[in-house]
């Protein structure tokens, strides 16, 4: 048995492929944040503000005008209350009293039913629909200043910033007018300064269902008994937080709208009878809890919400703030005179509203400059030709014309003009109102398919003898950081300003020029590393057909998952996509096999092994190929639904345990998902013992031991306590709030502790050194140390060394011995299961119970991929071990992009997970950046398991090379012959060559980068090409903003996965190090 070569490790070489990978890295986030900047940019704010000398009045017609001191029109009501309900939909509104059963939304707020039907004359029951985005602070933004908020302030949901654009309560508050709130603390960085008198109360936990609504409570009826207040806001968070937490048909909704109903009843007699009472939803809520208001299943023939503003500006008699395109709502200007007399009063207020939209549109044309001048014109057409109609017919008025039906006709037709006009004007607000900048997103596709490009030739260029990170990359380096200085000292000494995101699109142009420039200028002469395979440009014909050969399929399924991305209903489908296409793919690779004679059993006894398969050993594979179709299958009982998928119901498994009513359905399902984590640990800790990687007294095998079992013990505990029914508790319910806290932060601690030492000491090698003297002889051996295994491999050939020892004793003097290493043929991939295991149950803590299942899948589907893979690469003959295959990287991508889906997301705001914020902090958060991680972890955490564990697919067919019952069958004297061939060495092999070692995972990150890279691009495109798509707010834009976040967190998390692997290359060569003689 030949001794292994010992080597110094190359740690430049190691620091030099990460350094390339993340200036891989650092090309893509370029394009990415040129390309937002020209696509996502926020619409202009008009500073502009409306005032009560602009002459928009109407004019006075048979003695009706503006009274002195008064603002546009009459002031028609002293004093007004808006509740807003959050998620309020109109279906927990509606009251059906011939339902005999009706579900724990239905029929609660029987008030406002009661309203309506007593004071026809003085209560409306209104439809409104939310304008995409329907978070809380856009449709705030709505509701106060009348204009559709732009899809880019959805980022900023939680972190708001305070309205600079005129507003309703500005207006109130300039005009001498007293506001007091109290709810929401949303509000307080909306509108800072702007109250008379406020009530906030933390709004971001979701779980809490009482907090705030029992804070208004505690000084709603006071405050409007006490008189002090023109504007009373309250703003309950009750209904929304109770969708996230347990949906709406839960009897904890019934619970919540009852308490409303109640809160309006009382509501109701605390107030005078010249009050105005103003009960809304800022968005709506679907079957699933989420935001919902902006879909036509949920909101049918509605009136736009941005319609309140106008509205109660005229009714309250101050300004309609500038920026509004909301209409006014005519049944409440009709008054108490006829149908002539309201039709009048209607037009005042639609005359005031259209010349208010009329100056807006004129104003956001000359600063955008980027509404239709077609429409423009059409619309002041339209626009001239009401107003001089409604002239006309003003002049009559005066003149003595008597009402008539004829009359009544004319001013109905004419209201029909002006609210033709108002629809029209907003419409073409809608569709215009993003200002892209086309120069920046051009650019932004450019430099992200320049890096696509760069990854693919790079990729190739890498396995050149000659590949130099000299010209490859120091000195595109070099040149970025040139160019960024330049531009840099030029925008600082012009006064212009530092645009960090245009120097930085600079600087990565600059770096991509020059590094093909050198790659062209240096071409790659045919030298190459032994035994790697050269590159498709420098091959023969023979040999470029069979390499583009390889490309054709992992490439067309890749093109055609590409092309998907530019429909909205692939967009829309894409959960079930995904699964189909890696299930092609997988198939399509197997069947190749068939076609080419692999899954035969070999003819000739004397054929090499590797060639073909047993018939045992194709049914194997065939039975892999079975159970990663199962996986598939199964991880789409894991679905979330989208508004735009009809009769879609979404999975009941990604509601909390607490949901279910059934005490033996949440039984049996908690020890469903208790048996899953227990499965997951205990599968790791049994491969992790197959391969003798469970056997030392290191730290971070010890850690496995015991904290893997004490993980899961906490977790179960924590699923325990938070399955448990709030009500039954009783007394318990202090200590129940001390454990939510205390066993989410101790998992928080312990997977943290164990990811350090899987940084600091990531050996797993058990060793057993018998010498007296020095003089290393390392013996790999992948297995359990058992009575078994001493006798089929240590015992024989330690029984070897002694009879060296004891031939050199006889002619040298002196004895040699040997050293048994227990697990090194896996050192490599028991490190990176071992911090994959951590990051999992790390992640599952942050999801529901029942996602303990699709976790466990995710695993299981991630371990058939790697096995087919390793099968694969076995039965090609001529195929380069270190170099991973692109269909191994586009299915392993692939399954990533699964995964997403298959834990319950989908790349929409309102299905984000918004209570993994509150995992381990039932009592909120100081800063907006844990929350942030902790939602960004619960929503990529398919991208962060497979992009830490891409090594693998370079690592797992090395592990693979242990005899196979192939070889077990071969004749007596061919298993003579292999018996003097040395042992599988499995990943020790890499150690052989620790500059090929190098090479290949810097292949594999670029081949990872390049796939996620095609798969951005082609999203980027689709939202550049349809950005005036009907869809692009609701589909596109989201799709390429989840899409985004995604790459960037795997390309982060693969540079993470290839720092370990390298980390235990550095613990393996100083490992061998301590072996070799003093």
């Amino acid at each position: 048995m030949p001794a292994l070569t010992f080597s110094h490790p190359c740690r430049m070489q190691r620091w030099l492929v990460l350094l390339f990978l993340a200036w891989a890295c650092f090309l893509f986030f370029s394009g990415i944040a040129l390309f937002t900047s020209g696509f996502l940019l926020m619409r202009i704010e008009l500073t502009n503000r409306s005032s009560c000398s602009d002459p928009l009045a109407a004019p006075a017609w048979a003695g009706q005008g503006v009274a002195p001191g008064a603002c546009w029109m009459p002031q028609r009501v002293p004093k007004a209350v808006l509740l807003i309900i959050d998620a309020l939909t109109f279906e927990f509104a509606r009251f059906d009293p011939a339902k005999a059963r009706p579900r724990p939304y239905e029929n609660k707020l029987g008030f406002l039913h009661q309203l309506a039907g007593s004071q026809p004359r003085h209560a409306r029951l209104y439809r409104f629909r939310a304008d995409p985005p329907t978070t809380t602070m856009q449709r705030i933004k709505g509701i106060t200043t009348g204009s559709l908020p732009t899809f880019i302030d959805v980022g900023s949901n939680f972190a708001s910033y305070a309205i600079e654009e005129d507003n309703l309560l500005g207006q109130l508050v300039e005009n001498g007018r007293r506001v007091v709130f109290m709810g929401d603390d949303t509000w307080d960085g909306l509108f800072p300064q702007k109250f008379f008198r406020s009530y906030f109360f933390p709004s971001f936990n979701v779980k809490d269902l009482h907090t705030v609504d029992d804070g208004i409570l505690q000084h709603l009826y006071a405050t409007v008994d006490g008189g002090e207040w023109d504007l009373l806001i309250a703003h309950f968070l009750g209904v929304d937080h109770c969708g996230h937490k347990h949906g709406p048909d839960h009897p904890e909704m019934a619970k919540k709208l009852t308490q409303m109903n109640e809160m309006l009843r009382s509501l109701v007699d605390h107030l005078a009878n010249d009050t105005l009472l103003l009960v809304a939803g800022d968005h709506g809520m679907t079957e699933t809890g989420d935001h919902g208001g902006d879909s036509e299943k949920e909101e049918p023939e509605t009136i736009p919400q941005v319609n309140l503003v106008p509205t109660l500006a005229l009714l309250l008699g101050v300004p309609i703030p500038y920026s509004n395109i909301g209409e006014v709502m005519a049944e409440l200007f009709s008054g108490d005179g006829g149908a002539a007399s309201a039709a009048l009063s209607q037009l005042s207020a639609y005359r005031i509203n259209a010349r208010q939209v009329d100056r807006f549109l004129h104003s956001y044309s000359l600063a955008a400059q980027d509404l239709p001048a077609e429409r423009l014109r059409h619309l002041r057409e339209l626009f001239s030709a009401a107003l001089e109609e409604h002239d006309r017919l003003l002049a009559q008025v005066r003149e003595g014309l008597p009402a008539s039906p004829e009359l009544e006709a004319r001013l109905g037709r004419l209201v029909g003009r002006f609210q033709h006009y108002l629809r029209e004007a907003r419409a073409v607000c809608m569709e215009s109102w993003a200002r892209f900048h086309p120069l920046r997103m051009v650019a932004g596709c450019a430099l992200i398919a320049a890096s696509c490009l760069l990854c693919c030739v790079a990729s190739e260029l890498a396995a050149a003898l000659d590949f130099s990170y000299r010209s490859r990359l120091l000195y595109p380096l070099l040149w970025g950081l040139a160019v960024a200085a330049v531009l840099g000292l030029a925008r600082l000494l012009t006064r212009e300003g530092l645009d960090l995101i245009l120097v930085g699109s600079w600087s990565a142009a600059a770096s991509q020029l020059a590094f093909f420039w050198h790659s062209w200028g240096r071409r790659p002469r045919r030298a190459h590393l032994a035994g790697v395979q050269p590159p498709v440009a420098s091959a023969g014909l023979w040999q470029r057909l069979r390499a583009w050969q390889g490309l054709v399929l992992p490439m067309g399924i890749l093109f055609i998952r590409c092309c998907a991305m530019f429909s909205d209903s692939f967009v829309v489908a894409e959960a079930r996509v995904a699964p189909f296409l890696l299930a092609s793919l997988a198939i399509l690779l197997v069947g190749r096999l068939h076609w080419h004679g692999r899954l035969a059993a070999p003819e000739a006894p004397k054929q090499p092994p590797g060639s073909a398969f047993s018939q045992k050993e194709s049914w194997q594979l065939l039975g892999l190929l079975a159970l990663l179709l199962a996986c598939l299958r199964l991880s789409g009982l894991f679905h979330q639904c989208r508004e735009e998928i009809p009769h879609c119901q979404p999975s009941p498994f990604l509601a909390p345990l607490s949901s279910l009513q059934s005490t033996q359905a949440k039984n049996l399902f908690y020890l469903l998902c208790v048996a899953s984590l227990a499965g997951l640990v205990y599968a790791v800790r049994r491969w992790l013992r197959h391969y003798g990687n469970l056997n030392s007294a290191g730290p971070l095998v010890l850690f496995v031991r015991w904290a893997f079992p004490l993980l899961a013990v906490w977790i179960a505990c924590y699923w325990a306590v938070t399955s448990g029914a709030e009500d039954a508790l009783g007394k318990l319910q202090e200590l129940v709030q001390v454990a939510l806290v205390g066993f989410p932060r101790a998992v928080y601690g312990l997977a943290s502790l164990g990811l350090l030492l899987a940084l600091w000491r990531p050996m797993t090698v058990f060793v057993k050194d018998s010498r007296e003297s020095v003089g290393p002889i390392v013996t790999p051996y992948q297995g359990a140390p058992s009575a078994h295994a001493e006798l089929q491999h240590v015992i024989p050939q330690i029984y070897r060394r002694m009879q060296e020892s004891l031939k050199t004793q006889l002619d040298r003097g002196h004895r040699r011995a040997t050293v048994a290493a227990y697990g090194l043929g896996s050192v490599y991939s028991a490190a990176l299961v071992i911090v994959l295991t951590l990051l999992g149950l790390l992640l599952l803590s942050l999801h529901s119970e029942r996602m303990s299942l699709a976790f466990l899948l995710l695993f299981l589907e991630g371990f058939v991929l790697l096995r087919l893979h390793a099968w694969l690469v076995s039965l090609a003959g001529d195929a380069e071990p270190f170099v991973v295959p692109w269909y191994a990287v586009t299915a392993w991508v692939f399954a990533a992009t699964q995964f997403f889906y298959s834990t319950g997301h989908q790349p929409i705001f309102p299905a984000i997970h918004w209570h993994a914020a509150f995992v381990g902090f039932q009592e909120g958060h100081s800063t907006q950046l844990l929350p942030a991680v902790l939602v960004g972890a619960n929503t990529f955490a398919s991208h962060i398991l497979f992009a830490v564990g891409c090594p693998l697919l370079l690592l797992w067919p090395f592990i693979c090379e242990a005899p196979n019952s192939q070889r077990r069958k071969l004749k007596k004297e061919l298993r003579e012959e292999l018996q003097e061939e040395e042992e599988p060495m499995m990943e020790m092999r890499l150690r052989e060559s620790p500059e090929r070692f190098s090479v290949a995972l810097l292949q594999l990150g670029l081949k990872y980068l390049f796939v996620l890279g095609v798969q951005l691009l082609a999203c980027v495109w689709a939202a550049m090409i349809l950005r005036r798509h009907l869809m692009v707010w609701k589909v596109f834009a989201p799709k390429f903003l989840f899409e985004a976040l995604g790459f960037i967190v795997s390309s982060i998390c693969l540079l993470l996965g290839i720092f370990l692997v390298m980390r235990v290359d550095c613990a393996v060569s100083a490992w061998f190090e301590q072996l070799q003689p003093r």
